[in-house]
């Protein structure tokens, strides 16, 4: 998740992002179909599942349109570009609303991306090296996220009560003088070459052929965990008739049996 970007290239993601074909072709669009932006692993799988099985049993077309960062979504929901998204968590959510002042709205959790530590260079979190370089996600949502994983699994220490709204600065132990290199989420994955650890999102993980269940060193658990990824709509369309017929889908039995099957534990259902 970048926290900055030229317009230059902001405007050419949006213009990439929004030529991405979906399930139904916007020349086609009519008042049932409901264009939703995603990332493409897992949110676009699932929503493809639901547009290729599901869907028509509601009267519902949906345009899905892909995008391979998390600035643009929410950049295009705002322009009405999008009519909802999917494929973010709450606490992101609540940043950028912060940060820009959407008005946003926020529906049912769908399904847990459970963040990961991965490595090329080790086998355990006990051979990471002293001074090891650890990349972690540079957006703050998601950075103390990070730091909270590394801290449960013993490789750092941070200040009682800072949980996942840890900051490098809330670190009040660090016994391997491990050292921090914040990255775009998107741009993890490539890090495995060149640190000792990456603490990877699980989208971008098994984007790039990783298997969170099996290849993590450590994984979050599912229980009680915040950062469910949802739809997300502009507040005033909560109760369109299309997003509501997409609600009831994304929370069947079939899409949860859907991406249990499909991803054996590297994605988590959250209903």
């Amino acid at each position: 998740m970048r926290r900055s970007i030229t317009a230059l290239v902001a405007s050419a993601s949006l213009l990439l992002g929004l030529a991405a074909c979906g399930s139904s072709d916007s020349s086609e669009a009519s008042s049932d179909t409901l264009k939703v932006g995603v990332s493409p692993v897992p949110h676009g799988e699932i929503l493809k599942y639901v547009a290729d099985n599901l869907a028509s049993k509601e009267g519902l077309k949906l345009d899905i349109v892909e995008f391979n960062d998390y600035i643009q979504p929410n950049v295009a929901l705002k322009e009405k570009q999008l009519d909802a998204n999917y494929f973010q968590h709450i606490p992101y959510l609540e940043e950028e609303v912060a940060s820009k002042g959407y008005k946003f709205t926020a529906l049912k959790p769908v399904h847990i991306e459970p963040l990961g530590v991965y490595s090329k260079t080790v086998k355990s979190l006990a051979e990471v090296p002293s001074g090891g370089i650890v990349a972690i996600p540079n957006d703050p949502s998601n950075s103390g996220r990070a730091l909270s994983l590394l801290a449960k699994n013993n490789l750092i220490k941070l200040k009682d009560g800072v949980g996942v709204k840890a900051t490098e600065k809330d670190i009040t132990d660090n016994p391997k003088n491990l050292k921090f290199k914040a990255l775009e989420a998107a741009q993890l994955p490539r890090s495995l070459e060149d640190t000792a650890i990456s603490v990877i999102n699980g989208n971008y993980a098994i984007e790039t052929g990783l298997k969170p269940a099996t290849d993590s060193l450590a994984l979050e658990s599912g229980d009680d965990n915040p950062y469910a990824n949802l739809v997300v709509v502009r507040t005033g369309d909560e109760n369109d008739a299309r997003v509501q017929k997409l609600e009831k889908l994304l929370h069947s039995p079939e899409v949860k049996k859907f991406i249990t099957d499909k991803y054996q534990g590297s994605v988590l259902p959250a209903f």
